[in-house]
């Protein structure tokens, strides 16, 4: 049995979960979540707990099977609390602030660069702590979001600069060492 899957979802309070067979609406504090989920695993709700069964043991099947019980706790956490993703920048002249809703970034080069916030999405900036906050109730569009903006400007292994995310270790190298007076 997989060790993901046989695990149950406990409801926490505010949260709401209608299924129509394999449609599954989760409703909490922060929206609601819908999701559509393979035929093939069956998934049961009985006094606030949320439980995934899979018919047989084929390896896909095996799969599916912990798969949609992740999906299913990141539906119920994401409409409960939300996720969040850190990112850092750092760099001479390099500033992020807020434009309404949209995230405003200045990362040397010759314009500011504009980065509108999706629907479901809001950003923190901290501009002390040179922080970028990423928040939302889907964990597949935060993670998407962060790394898009990472894009923009990622980690540069000669001075660091860049955009990372928190904690990311660059590994920084070298450079020009070994010049001669030849």
């Amino acid at each position: 049995m997989s060790r993901i899957g046989k695990l149950p979802i406990t409801l926490p309070k505010g949260v709401e979960v209608k299924m129509d067979g394999n449609k599954v609406s989760v409703k909490g504090p922060n929206g609601v979540l819908e999701e559509t989920f393979s035929p093939e695993i069956t998934i049961k709700l009985e006094n606030g707990i949320i439980t995934v069964e899979r018919p047989s043991d084929e390896p896909r099947i095996r799969a599916l099977h912990g798969t949609t019980r992740a999906l299913l706790n990141n539906m119920v956490v994401g409409c409960a609390k939300g996720f969040e993703i850190v990112l850092e920048y750092n760099g001479v002249g390099y500033r992020a602030e807020l434009k309404g809703k949209d995230l405003l970034l200045n990362l040397g080069f010759s314009h500011p660069v504009n980065f509108p916030a999706p629907d479901g999405i809001t950003y923190d900036v901290d501009a002390k702590t040179r922080l970028i906050k990423v928040k939302g109730r889907d964990r597949h569009q935060v993670g998407q979001v962060a790394a898009n903006i990472r894009m923009l400007r990622p980690p540069e292994h000669y001075h660091g600069t860049g955009i990372r995310y928190q904690g990311e270790i660059v590994k920084l190298k070298a450079g020009k060492a070994g010049k001669t007076g030849k």
